[in-house]
Parts: structure tokens; sequence; C-alpha cells
């Protein structure tokens, strides 16, 4: 008995071609895709039919390149590892003016993609006036000297959010500035703005835009809690063990620190599983599933997990903490953390990992 994550390979592929339907994708694979695999990851979006990804380290962009010579890929944090990122043929982000005028002649034959703050305030050009800046400077340079500006993009932060008009606010200012750079006669090869929520929001790719930057969308989660689940599979398991079940009585307590005292008389089964496999203490806060019924969690340690169950569980009965009837965004919208969060936490060194 091993606590495991199973994915489904030609359920993910599936799901990832139902999510993007006839439109352009950029997928973002960041974070060993999300704790997937980058190499699993990325060969199944392209069998899916996506041709350009995202990360955030220099290393992954480096081992795209790797798995695939023809791929686009886009680093989202700037690097200054220059003949690295054209050696392997990698475009990054443009993070600041500052960055720009610092960085001017190494940035020669380096592919770019134009970014704006918005209101994030994690990176980027300030408005369309810096944005201009440095596409008149460039071309200004000789040719050889020039950077290569093939992309601009922003991202939205609030997509997610209905209480406010954050997202109205961003997507405004995005597209006004974007409106006003091709107004000057520029042209991109990639304009990209939204995230899952967007696009979703948005029931596709916005008006001039080329791609959609897409992530937990592509791994089975859904981005807000009012979308159907039919939206976007759930492609992974998470599994646990019975290892067996003790009786406590009336007032007897159970884990570390007193963590559950029993109100009456009940069976407490023993897991296999626990917070260092990547289970989160606020994940255990809920229920697990056990034969097809839901048990309250009444206890997380480093390896063992106890689950309040009745006299129908057993030693050996499989536990689901993670799975198409107890999604991960279930519990994303119950406070536990983000999609991402849940996933990126799990523990791949300790857990069995099959894919089928």
């Amino acid at each position: 008995m091993v606590a495991r994550i199973t994915i489904d390979e030609q359920n993910f592929i599936k799901n990832a071609k139902n999510v993007i339907k006839d439109n352009k994708v950029m997928a973002v694979v960041k974070n060993d895709a999300y704790h997937f695999g980058l190499e699993f990851a990325v060969k199944s979006f392209i069998q899916a039919g996506i041709q350009t990804f995202s990360t955030t380290s220099l290393h992954e962009a480096v081992r795209i390149r790797e798995i695939d010579k023809q791929v686009n890929i886009f680093l989202m944090n700037p690097s200054i590892e220059f003949e690295t990122l054209k050696a392997h043929n990698i475009a990054m982000t443009l993070p600041s003016l500052t960055f720009y005028h610092e960085h001017i002649e190494d940035l020669a034959g380096v592919k770019l993609h134009l970014e704006l703050e918005n209101l994030l305030h994690r990176s980027g050009l300030k408005d369309q006036d810096e944005m201009l800046q440095v596409l008149k400077n460039n071309e200004s340079l000789p040719i050889a000297e020039q950077a290569i500006i093939e992309g601009i993009w922003t991202h939205f932060g609030y997509a997610d959010e209905f209480g406010g008009d954050e997202y109205e606010t961003e997507r405004q200012a995005w597209i006004d500035c974007l409106s006003f750079i091709l107004d000057q006669g520029y042209a991109f090869k990639f304009i990209h703005a939204q995230n899952s929520a967007s696009y979703v929001r948005e029931d596709g790719l916005l008006n001039q835009h080329t791609h959609a930057r897409l992530g937990i969308i592509l791994y089975g989660s859904r981005p807000y809690s009012t979308l159907p689940t039919t939206l976007t599979e759930q492609n992974f398991t998470v599994t646990a063990n019975v290892i067996q079940v003790r009786p406590i009585k009336k007032g007897e307590t159970c884990g570390y620190s007193f963590q559950y005292t029993a109100d009456k008389d009940c069976n407490i089964a023993v897991v296999d599983i626990g917070y260092g496999d990547g289970i989160l203490k606020t994940r255990a806060k809920h229920d697990a599933l056990i034969n097809q019924k839901r048990y309250p969690i009444r206890g997380l340690m480093m390896s063992h997990m106890f689950v309040e169950v009745d006299d129908t569980i057993q030693s050996g009965d499989q536990v689901v903490m993670y799975g198409n009837d107890i999604r991960i965004d279930e519990f994303t919208f119950k406070g536990v953390g983000a999609n991402s969060e849940q996933i990126s936490a799990l523990n791949h060194h300790s857990l069995i990992k099959e894919i089928r």
C-alpha cells in the first residue's frame, strides 16, 4: 500500500483539446508544469495542438527546447543570460525601461515581448509612452544592434475577481495601450494577455490577440467557482490507503497536540498520507472520499492522516484526496488554497507517480 498520484494521459490531452477549441494558446508550464512534469506536459500539449509555451525559469525554457526544436518559447521572467536565450531561440519579457537601457547592447538579436505593468505591478513598462520609446529607440539602431521585438503582453491579475471593477479597469488599460501601439503601425507575432479566467469570461480570444496564455484550466481546474465542472476535467487523482481502523471512546483524543477529541464513540481510520506528502493543513479541515462516500478528516501528521469512518471501512480501502468526484477546485473555492498551490504542494518524491 503506497500513496500515489495517477495521471490519465489520454484524458489530459483530450481535455486540453476541449479547452483550446480552435484558438491559439500559449501553454503555461512553469514550475515543472504545475508539478505534472515538464516533459509530460509539453509532449501532451503538443499532441493537443499547442505550439507555444511559457515558463518563468530559463532552465525550464532550455529544457523545453531540448524536448522540441520547433515550438515557440516565452520566458516570463527576465534573464541576463542573453547568449543562452539566443542559442536556444527563447524569447523573454522586457521587464522595465531601466532594464532596456542598462542592457541595450546585450539585447541585440534577443527576442523580446514588451510587457505592460498594469494593476498587478509585478513587472513591465509603465505605459504606452514607455513602450513607444523602446520601439522607436530600437528601430533607430542598426539592424545588427536591434532586439527582435516580436511580442507584446500583460497579465490580468484580477480576471477571477467579481466583487469590484478591477478586471474591467486592467482590461481597458491594456486595450487602450495595445490599440495605441498598433495604431502607430507596429505589428507583433505574439499578442497575449488572457489567463484562464479571462479566457473563459471573454468566451475565447479578445479581438486583435494572437494567443491566450492558459495555465490551470489546461490542468483540469476551473478558474472561478460559478463555472460548471464540465468546463475542464480533472485528469489526475491523489490516493492513499487505510492502514488500520481503530475505535476511540467519547472524550479520547487522536493526533499530535490533541488534534481531535471525539464527541462520541467512533472509528478512526489511519491513512498513509500526510503533510510530508504535500497535503495542506487547510485541506485536512475537509473530507476524504472512501468507497464513494465522504468522511471527515480529523487529524494530519507528516506521514499519516486520521479520518472518522463508519463500520463499513476496513484496512486496505482506498482513500481519495483528489479525483473527479472530489476536485482540486472544490477546495480552492472553500478557501484551502489556490488550484496551483494545492497541486504544487504535492511531494513527487514521496508519492508514487503513475501516468496511464
